[in-house]
């Protein structure tokens, strides 16, 4: 399956993005309104300049205690982060998400950002391409 057709599936509710100024503190906030796991940071909104996750906030509070919340999401966040486009497959994303260590991925064409997968969302896409196969095969088996 193409990241194309992941993010067809999620609908169209956009990235949430936040500008590098943005307070760890407010960002944390938009992650717990949002119920997601991760932020693309960027100046204009629609380029990737770095991602900012969960776990970048739960290791800085373990490591400087609640002052980093008052620091800004540009000196906590993954600069450069890896990305997609949409014509890559889903098990192109799943290798790379699993080699780096990492959950989120933006999917960016000709510069620009125009989504967002998770590793969830590639796990869903890779579960429903095995039962598509699997229905296949036993229907094939049975002579259907």
């Amino acid at each position: 399956m193409l990241v194309q057709q992941i993010l067809k599936s999620k609908g169209d509710d956009g990235v949430i993005t936040v500008k590098p100024g943005t307070s760890v503190s407010d960002a944390a906030q938009i992650l717990a309104e949002r119920r997601i796991g991760g932020v693309i940071v960027s100046r204009e909104g629609d380029t990737a300049d770095g991602i900012l996750s969960e776990r970048d906030i739960v290791r800085a509070l373990a490591v400087k205690g609640t002052g980093c919340l008052m620091e800004t999401v540009d000196t906590m966040m993954t600069r450069n982060p890896v990305c997609c486009t949409r014509q890559d497959s889903s098990d192109q994303v799943l290798t790379r998400m699993t080699e780096g260590r990492f959950r989120h991925m933006p999917v960016v064409e000709d510069g620009k950002l125009v989504g967002i997968v998770t590793i969830g969302d590639v796990v869903k896409a890779r579960l429903q391409e095995l039962a598509m196969e699997k229905d296949a095969l036993e229907g094939m088996i049975m002579g259907h």
